[in-house]
């Protein structure tokens, strides 16, 4: 999921010359970003179905838009430095409309892993940073605060409702309109670029080639090689080993270029500042809990109680709202509190309701089972919502608030993507084991067929509803179809459960850093800072 810009270096001779028009558009970008997701999770079963594709397929698509995002978005700030921060937001706005689209357009799932999750995916990344700079340049004093108060609010209300709206569209119209919308409010900011002043840069316009290369080899291939292994390819470790590589290599690129006073991506001072580090690791956490539970839970929803796109809207709505409302009260009401505390609790909560969500899968008949778990899970992540990117940013000077917000939204995005392959490969994973155990102990089954129905079922491990399954086992007789379903829908639940220990572990380690933190000294942020989390 896309996050709220974040306040940028500028110069000072960027000419502020915004207008409430102006703050309008950007939010409704914002909101684009925001939405887009929870629309493809809400419609994950209707995508495949319609394009007769695997919903791990789908899954994957989703998870490498995130890759893509967190990959690039640090040299795609960079990249709008050289270029021009206006046409940088322009390409990225481009892209993906592009991305948006195809979805409209597609009938196989090439175009969306080229279109959306790529090209879409670069375009985010081009749009954060570029966003950030226009606010900042085109507005100031009050106006800037309320432009950042009002795309800070557009994003946390398309998170909110993101499911809502997403779920509407796809059952009483079809998720393609969802998407076709995304390209007419794209068109209509873009037909309005001409109130957007340009922002100069008067930094190094230089670019640090390797140290760019090493960060999208390195978030790029141990993100892949799980997406690689949860579609059952090759050269899974190599991709890994290649990824976590590039990773050390790019730590002391960047010390080596740093002690050479050369231009590097990021500067690696940042980590040596505890609040910081400790912070973007607690946030990266959190990132990760949050994609696990969006492939999860969705499809928990839509396969196993086999509802439609509104219905699974509504039934993950008191996740997305607590978390919503309670980020808002939270942020408003924490008074002496301190942060670290409050984010202590905040993981508490989550975790909670993670592990609460666990039993629920084999046991729930509809979605109001998830009702607890999902208030309490919510309540969680809204108290981290209000406080992490104030602890992590309060401590930086207002000169690097920029490089180190970049910075916190790469890893944000990493985190999203590393928990959502994490998820999926780990559902799949348990999936295949299921059917092979369960079927080969089934007294149900004939023991001619349990091998062969073992190895069809291993072969093509996908999470397929009840109705689905019955469907293509009509000319089955009717004690081996009933075995079979019940085969699936055990390995089902079990697959559910096992993904859902991957955010209820992250919030469990975020949980234990929290300690660290509450050891730490609490900083009082810049005015730089409260600009920026003014929305």
């Amino acid at each position: 999921m896309s996050q709220p810009p974040s306040q940028p270096e500028l110069s000072a001779s960027a000419k502020a010359t915004g207008s409430r028009r102006l703050s309008v558009l950007l939010a409704m970008a914002m909101f684009v970003l925001v939405v887009d997701t929870s629309i493809m999770n809400v419609s994950i079963t209707a995508v495949a179905r319609d394009l007769e594709a695997t919903v791990s397929s789908i899954q994957s698509a989703i998870a490498l838009e995130a890759l893509v995002s967190a990959a690039f978005i640090l040299i795609s700030s960079k990249l709008g430095d050289l270029m021009g921060r206006k046409r940088a937001y322009v390409l990225g706005l481009l892209a993906y409309a592009i991305g948006a689209l195809a979805m409209t357009l597609t009938q196989s799932v090439a175009p969306i892993v080229i279109f959306w999750a790529i090209i879409g995916g670069f375009g985010a990344s081009l749009l954060l940073p570029a966003m950030q700079s226009l606010i900042h340049g085109n507005f100031e004093g009050a106006a800037q605060k309320k432009t950042y108060a009002l795309v800070g609010a557009s994003a946390a209300v398309g998170a909110a409702i993101g499911p809502l709206l997403g779920g509407f569209v796809t059952t009483y119209m079809s998720w393609r309109v969802g998407f076709g919308l995304e390209v007419v409010i794209i068109a209509i900011v873009l037909s309005q670029m001409r109130l957007v002043v340009d922002v100069p840069f008067t930094g190094q316009r230089k670019i640090d080639t390797v140290g760019a290369v090493l960060s999208v080899l390195g978030m790029g291939g141990v993100v892949l090689g799980i997406l690689v292994w949860q579609e059952g390819g090759e050269f899974v470790l190599l991709l890994m080993a290649v990824g976590a590589v590039a990773l050390g290599s790019l730590a002391r690129w960047l010390v080596r270029r740093t002690r050479e006073g050369k231009v590097a991506l990021l500067d690696p001072d940042l980590f040596t500042l505890a609040n910081f580090r400790i912070g973007a690791s607690a946030m990266v956490l959190q990132q990760i809990a949050l994609g696990g539970a969006m492939i999860a839970l969705p499809l928990y929803l839509q396969v196993t109680l086999e509802y439609n796109a509104m219905q699974a809207g509504l039934s993950l709505a008191p996740l997305s709202l607590t978390m919503f409302a309670v980020a808002l009260l939270a942020g408003k009401m924490a008074g002496d509190r301190r942060p670290a505390s409050i984010i202590r609790m905040g993981f508490g909560l989550a975790f909670v309701g993670m592990v609460l969500v666990i039993p629920v899968i084999p046991r729930g008949e509809s979605g109001w089972a998830l009702l607890v778990p999902l208030l309490i899970a919510g309540s969680g992540l809204g108290l981290l919502v209000s406080q992490l990117n104030n602890y992590i940013l309060a401590p930086i000077e207002e000169e690097r608030i920029s490089e180190a917000a970049g910075v916190n939204s790469a890893g944000q995005s990493f985190g999203l993507s590393f928990g959502l392959a994490v998820a999926g490969g780990l559902l799949l994973a348990a999936l295949s084991s299921g059917f092979i155990t369960m079927t080969e102990a089934s007294g149900g089954v004939p023991p001619a067929d349990q091998e062969r129905i073992a190895v069809a079922l291993e072969d093509n491990a996908q999470l397929v509803s009840t109705t689905q399954l019955e469907e293509l086992l009509t000319d089955q007789p009717t004690r081996i179809r009933d075995e079979i379903i019940r085969i699936n829908t055990d390995a089902g639940d079990l697959a559910l459960q096992v993904a859902m220990i991957v955010p209820a572990l992250a919030c469990l380690l975020g949980f234990l850093n929290s300690f660290r933190m509450t050891r730490l000294p609490d900083h009082r942020p810049s005015a730089a800072v409260e600009g920026v989390l003014a929305g």
